[in-house]
């Protein structure tokens, strides 16, 4: 035998296999150059194609697939089921298969709130669905379901052909239930000219298994849990709720077909984009309905001829009811989920673990809090508007536009790219369609984002939080006017407290032993140890003397700083600390004026403690959290553990109640009741910050501590008087709207609801000139408002009657005539001030009844305008679906005429 020799004609050598190989490839490299190419392409140019069309050609081909063919398609099989093309799911997978579900957060009355998802799916079992649902089903998609073991052996060899050899990317429905089923349990992947083959050999295996793992009601059940919907809609019960407003249990024969039939295309056969389509396909499926028996042909045919009924109702995560709360509750689940982990050893997750998250929350309360927020402020904002006219003072300088812009999430990605300055300021200036927010509704309008900006930036925007004095319990939560367009919680942000914080500045004062009854002298006084700091009112107006009740009805600075100084500006910021102020207060003496920069949260929650018997009240929102199946993971209970120590004792707690009860019946809220026809007791401070950048009014109910914030983003953005921009002129309007409409849907001690009568030291403490001693007459407020304005101590010594002189010698007839005279001036000089008493209340009654008439024109004002504005945006949301109708109706005009060509 001749000796193998490499290319070199030398013998290999022992273990000169790679030399082997290196020889093999040099022998090949004349097969792939140039010449042998251009040789290729040469004989391709001049073959004769016609033979390929032969008999002898064909009968060739045909012999070599039968022969090489099962063999080929054998290699195919293996290939696929062991995953050579992607990994398959095995038995034990598919025994634990599971589909991502919504987690679900609910009210305390049991609405349902929202939502988390990635994908929007209520899983429902299959005793949930309606039998008319599984009938169509049945009868449209896969009519043999019943009689195969997941792959219809009838309908194969026509997906084979169109599949396999027409490379088309429909089967024509040869694909079974449970194939479908594996489908949307595994998405599709490429293989370029191997997808489909691949793809469908792939569902038929997995479909085979999920029938030796599932029985049909099971498949079914899965089936309708995962099919898409339309948009992020998956699965029946949701496409119930969503199209027809009722559960899938509920469904009737029509509107089962009309669901069942947009399994074809969910898009083009949506009843909402296309109801003609709809209704189209919805024959269809009752017509297959009636064809194998489901139905009879006259019971289809009367079905038939019912309109679609449709009751469309699709709430986004950003809309609905509370999205503020459910942000922050949000960030709250999403910690718990990351700290607790399920049986399998993995952490739960919010958006695919179906958890049922029960809360604090009053559905009845959150709506009329919504409501009452959304139409003050839309009258506010005229107002804002009307003031100045469109002559805005803050959009005369771009560079009150700089914090807004660099906040922006265009900014930051432009940044993160590595633009200069010049070209995001470029990008800020080009024109792009938008929608925007208006108080009449989102419109789409062309701006730039930086006239986009501007445009945000001339809102007012508003805060709302109540909760149960109680027990902590958070009732309602509304942290702006739009969460789609204004992100920023209101509730939780800081802004400077006003005169809301003078409160703690009492209650501090009371705790070190001053007095409610200790008159403090109404001037400007410098404090040389703070740099002769020298604090005004807000109306510069001095004189007299003020106690604590009116000091703090009429919110009188100077009154603060001398109370501050009295308790100690260390006490006050530890007394707030201890009542759940949790941001950091300056331990300055403009404490007392509220500099300080807290959230409404802290602060509705801080004043609770005066309610409470001094207690701290700490906010809960969360109750409960399930899983899927009901079983309970955390349990909150309010109150469950309570502070063992009182911020403040409860006898100063209940005096500040007292006091806070003088600025609703004679202060800066005056007028609340008369105005909003509230019944019930009501304490309460109004705020506004410097610059009247921001209003507040906290209030206290026997049942209820409701705050309100109002303000803009922009500090700049302000009324800039204090008679529009004040807390009682912009968050009382919203606290009392609220609290009407409460009141109206709730009744009860929501209504007419009373505090407990103060405790009798309480009651002594506070009857500092209530009763006149001379007279035996009591005090009206008023009247003993105008007494200590005015000096009221002056008068007092001239209405006393003079001790009489002992009796001596020389007394007689003319010394008791004296005498008598005497107290007859006396008797006038009381009567005479009894009237002035009586005409000054008289005033004061004809001041508030003028000022409760305008407020009445006023809300008769908002009303109208309000009813004009819901009317004109009415006749534009009827132009606006119209002219979408048209774009509608044209379109598929267009489509008809492409089909047609």
């Amino acid at each position: 035998m001749e000796e193998r020799k490499d290319y070199e004609g030398n013998a290999p050598r022992p273990g000169g296999a790679a030399k082997g190989i290196r020889a093999f490839c040099h022998r090949q490299k004349d097969r792939f150059s140039a010449a042998s190419w251009q040789a290729r392409l040469r004989n391709l140019a001049h073959y004769d194609y016609r033979q390929l069309y032969s008999r002898a050609f064909l009968r060739r081909a045909v012999r070599q697939a039968l022969r090489w063919g099962p063999l080929a398609l054998v290699v195919f099989y293996l290939l696929v089921y062991f995953g050579a093309f992607g990994r398959m799911p095995g038995y034990g997978a598919l025994k634990g298969l599971r589909h991502n579900t919504a987690s679900e957060v609910y009210a305390a009355d049991g609405v349902l709130l929202g939502r988390y998802y990635l994908q929007d799916r209520t899983s429902v079992r299959y005793a949930d669905i309606a039998p008319a649902v599984i009938e169509a089903l049945v009868a449209t998609e896969d009519a043999r379901f019943y009689e195969h073991r997941g792959v219809d052996v009838r309908s194969l060899a026509r997906v084979v052909v169109k599949s396999l050899l027409l490379q088309r990317e429909s089967s024509g429905g040869g694909s079974t239930l449970s194939q479908q089923l594996a489908k949307n349990l595994y998405p599709r992947r490429r293989y370029w000219l191997l997808s489909t083959p691949v793809n469908k050999l792939q569902e038929m295996i997995i479909a085979r298994k999920l029938e030796s793992v599932y029985a049909k009601e099971q498949i079914l059940e899965l089936y309708l849990n995962t099919v898409p919907m339309g948009g992020r809609l998956f699965g029946i019960e949701r496409a119930a709720q969503t199209y027809f407003s009722t559960p899938a249990r509920s469904l009737s024969v029509p509107q089962a077909a009309v669901l069942v039939g947009m399994l074809k295309a969910n898009t083009t056969y949506n009843p909402r984009l296309y109801p003609e389509r709809s209704l189209a396909r919805r024959n269809v499926v009752l017509g297959q309905m009636a064809k194998y028996a489901y139905l009879t042909p006259a019971r289809a045919e009367s079905l038939k001829k019912q309109p679609l009924g449709l009751r469309y109702r699709y709430r986004p995560q950003h809309a609905g009811m509370a999205p503020y709360f459910l942000a922050h509750l949000r960030q709250e689940l999403e910690a718990w989920c990351g700290d607790n982990q399920k049986e399998d050893g993995t952490p739960y997750n919010l958006y695919t673990d179906g958890l049922k998250i029960y809360t604090t929350l009053d559905s009845k309360m959150q709506l009329v809090a919504e409501q009452a927020v959304r139409t003050r402020m839309a009258g506010l904002q005229r107002t804002l508007e009307a003031h100045y006219r469109g002559n805005y003072p803050w959009e005369k300088d771009d560079r009150s536009m700089l914090p807004a812009m660099k906040q922006s999430r265009r900014y930051q990605a432009l940044q993160a790219a590595g633009a200069s300055a010049e070209e995001i300021e470029a990008a800020f200036r080009k024109p792009v369609s938008m929608p925007v927010f208006t108080h009449r509704g989102t419109r789409r309008k062309t701006l730039s984002p930086f006239d986009s900006l501007r445009h945000y930036q001339r809102f007012l925007n508003a805060g709302l939080l109540a909760l149960e004095p109680g027990t902590g319990k958070v009732r309602a939560w509304v942290g702006g006017i739009d969460h789609q367009f204004f992100k920023y919680d209101h509730v939780r942000s800081r802004r400077q407290a006003g005169s809301t914080f003078k409160p703690f500045v009492y209650a501090a004062a009371l705790e070190q032993g001053v007095e409610p009854c200790r008159p403090f002298p109404n001037q400007r006084i410098s404090y040389p140890d703070y740099e002769d700091w020298s604090p005004r009112n807000a109306d510069n107006r001095y004189g007299g003397e003020y106690r604590m009740r009116e000091a703090l009805a009429h919110s009188v600075n100077t009154v603060s700083a001398q109370l501050i100084m009295e308790a100690g500006i260390d006490n006050t910021i530890a007394l707030a600390e201890r009542t759940g102020i949790e941001s950091e207060l300056p331990e300055v003496p403009a404490l007392a004026l509220g500099v300080a920069s807290v959230s409404l949260l802290e602060m509705v929650s801080a004043y609770a403690s005066f309610s409470n018997k001094g207690y701290r009240v700490k906010p809960v929102y969360l109750t409960r959290i399930a899983d899927e199946n009901g079983r309970t993971l955390r349990q909150d209970e309010a109150g469950e553990e309570p502070e063992t120590e009182p911020a403040l004792s409860a006898e100063n707690a209940a005096l500040v109640l007292e006091l806070l009860k003088g600025v609703v019946e004679e202060g800066s809220a005056a007028g609340l009741r008369t105005r909003f026809g509230l019944r019930m007791d009501i304490a309460g401070k109004t705020g506004t910050s410097q610059n009247h950048s921001d209003g507040w009014f906290i209030g206290i109910t026997p049942d209820l501590v409701t705050g309100v914030w109002v303000g803009a983003e922009s500090p700049l953005v302000r009324f800039d008087n204090l008679q529009l921009g004040q807390g009682a002129a912009t968050a009382l309007p919203v606290w009392g709207e609220f609290m009407a409409n409460v009141a109206r849907s709730r009744g009860g001690a929501f209504r007419s609801g009373r505090f407990p009568a103060p405790p009798e030291p309480v009651a002594a403490r506070l009857r500092c000139d209530g009763n006149d001693e001379a007279g035996g007459r009591k005090m009206s407020a008023v009247e003993a408002f105008f007494d200590r304005l005015f000096g009221g101590s002056g008068r007092e010594a001239e209405s006393r009657p003079e001790p009489a002189e002992p009796a001596g010698e020389g007394a007689g007839p003319e010394s008791v005539g004296d005498g008598g005279e005497g107290e007859e001036s006396e008797e006038k000089e009381g009567a005479r001030e009894n009237e002035r008493a009586r005409r000054r209340e008289e005033k004061a009654r004809e001041r508030e009844n003028k000022a409760a008439e305008r407020r009445r024109e006023d809300a008769r004002k908002d009303a109208e305008r309000a009813r004009e504005d819901a009317r004109k945006a009415e006749e534009r949301s009827r132009e606006d679906a119209k002219k979408r109708e048209e774009k509608r109706r044209e379109r598929e005009k267009k489509e008809r005429e492409r089909d047609n060509e």
